[in-house]
């Protein structure tokens, strides 16, 4: 898809400061799929009010020729239309089946298991931090009453999910065991590059999919003060 094809793409990150990581790693993870596409795209905060699952990020695609718009939610979703349409490729298109395990298991790694971790140090041990950046937008009253609505929400979540019904030292624990695995997977990594440049975490010569995840996670938790 050549790009005077390619629909016009506004993403929907949560917070409203352009050119600036958010605390989402899902925003950040699908900022560096468009950008290792080389896709240009425009960027406004949105709402999860305006979101079609009620999540961020979301997109607005609109056909350059007929002025269609059409709204997505969830960054694998989109991630996955985006690829069905031809808008970006499929990182993963070339690899083995070893490889795509390893891919989707780092990937798992992450979005399925530390993800609840972070969002319990997030919500949880620093409810009030959260709320302040999350909802900053909004004056006193509201963001007291939205605030516990989330928090709330969030212990449910996590209680139903498992995480809550660990101790705080547990899900220490369990926060270690995740870097200290991708830590040395990158090492390793490293360790196996000739010459100068990037390296990735399956030790190719081009990005997967689990570097877009696992960038960030990392540009997330560097920026989070949560």
């Amino acid at each position: 898809m050549t790009s005077s094809q390619a629909p016009e793409i506004t993403l929907y990150r949560g917070f409203p400061w352009p050119g600036k990581y958010t605390w989402s790693p899902f925003v950040t993870k699908l900022e560096a799929r468009l950008r290792f596409a080389g896709i240009s795209y425009r960027t406004d905060a949105g709402s999860p009010l305006g979101s079609p699952r009620g999540k961020i990020p979301y997109v607005d695609l609109t056909d350059r020729t007929t002025g269609a718009k059409t709204t997505i939610s969830d960054s694998a979703l989109i991630t996955r239309g985006f690829i069905e349409d031809g808008v970006i490729t499929d990182l993963n298109r070339d690899l083995g089946a070893e490889k795509k395990v390893l891919d989707a298991g780092v990937k798992a790694l992450l979005e399925d298991r530390l993800y609840f971790y972070l969002n319990h140090e997030k919500w949880i041990e620093n409810y009030y931090e959260m709320r302040k950046h999350a909802l900053s937008a909004l004056p006193y009253p509201a963001k007291v009453a939205v605030g516990y609505y989330i928090y709330r929400r969030q212990r449910e979540m996590l209680y139903n999910q498992g995480t809550l019904r660990f101790t705080l030292e547990e899900l220490k624990g369990f926060k270690e065991e995740v870097w200290t695995s991708i830590s040395e997977l990158l090492v390793s990594r490293k360790a196996q590059k000739q010459g100068d440049g990037p390296f990735w975490v399956l030790g190719g010569e081009e990005p997967t999919e689990a570097d877009a995840v696992l960038f960030g996670f990392l540009a997330a938790s560097l920026v989070c003060s949560a």
